[in-house]
């Protein structure tokens, strides 16, 4: 059911190296290719649109789903709608992702909309991965939307992530916290050639003691162009951080523009942004060591991107 070609993409965008224990649903192409499912996270087709409901069973512990989205027919626009409903005191990873492998001159796009509900208590870990490759002139654009609501004493983590090989992405994440809920948001992301990316998240900290930490790490080479919107909007007694780190290299273009807003007097919000080339006492320092110029330049970006 799976090809060479499947199989790779898996292993970028979800760390799969075969059949994924526990919950899974493999998306191809527009449609759903295998599916499983566990006593304690079930997974339902949508009925009216294209999509999946998860459903996490309160008190679920230590499970993970994968939903990984692979496309590997040039033309196609794939849209999806999920759903997904952690139970109250579960504790879950939800690893996503999707990976175009485009051959032809025609575009490809996978547009995915993620709704979660973080029951009390709960706690996600959500990991996504987007990667594109292909040798065909046609481009590979990638557009999630995340929605997240945490309850009460909530517990987010996400971990947005594009590897490389995507010519177009707009992410939007939109975040709302209930009392003492906690979110927790590191983007990493990496640009070359021509390509494009923009990134808006917005927090709203709407609960009592809630807090959030926005982090996002980019590089941009070439002639590639970057811009990012972060936002936190204090509602109530709260806290937020939002901090932007990025490299740029070559011609690139990079645009970021944090935002704190502060609607409560005991709002505590703090913002901070860089952007900056690679310092040249780190590289000297590497090739001293025997790396040449490009394998110290390759070693400082995979670790700022980590």
């Amino acid at each position: 059911m799976l090809n060479d070609i499947d199989k790779h993409i898996l292993e970028i965008v979800a760390d799969l190296h075969g059949t994924p224990k526990g919950a899974y649903n493999i998306r191809k192409n527009g449609a759903g290719v295998d599916r499983s499912i566990t006593p304690n996270i079930e997974i339902r087709t949508k009925i009216g649109k294209p999509g999946i409901d998860v459903i996490v069973k309160p008190g679920t512990k230590g499970e993970t789903v994968h939903i990984p989205v692979i496309l590997t027919a040039t033309g196609l626009h794939d849209l999806v709608y999920n759903t997904f409903d952690i139970g109250e005191g579960a504790d879950v990873t939800v690893i996503a992702g999707c990976g175009i492998h485009n051959p032809g001159e025609s575009n490809a796009q996978h547009d995915g909309v993620h709704d979660f509900i973080v029951r009390k208590g709960a706690r996600m870990r959500y990991v996504e991965k987007h990667y594109g490759e292909g040798k065909g002139s046609g481009k590979k654009i990638l557009n999630p939307r995340t929605i997240v609501v945490i309850e009460e004493d909530g517990y987010a983590e996400m971990e947005l992530i594009q590897i490389s090989g995507v010519d177009n992405t707009l992410r939007e994440t939109e975040a709302r916290l209930h009392d003492n809920a906690h979110l927790f948001v590191t983007e990493r992301m990496l640009t070359d050639s021509d390509q494009f990316a923009e990134s808006r998240i917005t927090v709203e900290l709407a609960g009592l003691d809630s807090s959030s930490q926005v982090i996002s790490r980019s590089v941009a080479k070439d002639r590639s162009q970057q811009i990012f919107y972060p936002r936190a909007i204090g509602l109530n007694r709260c806290r937020a951080h939002v901090q932007c780190d990025a490299i740029i290299m070559d011609n690139a273009k990079i645009r970021s523009i944090p935002e704190i807003s502060a609607q409560h007097a005991d709002s505590q919000l703090v913002h901070e942004a860089a952007i900056g080339k690679i310092a040249g006492e780190q590289l000297i320092k590497l090739m001293t060591l025997g790396l040449s110029e490009k394998d110290a330049e390759d070693t400082i970006l995979e670790g700022f991107l980590k």
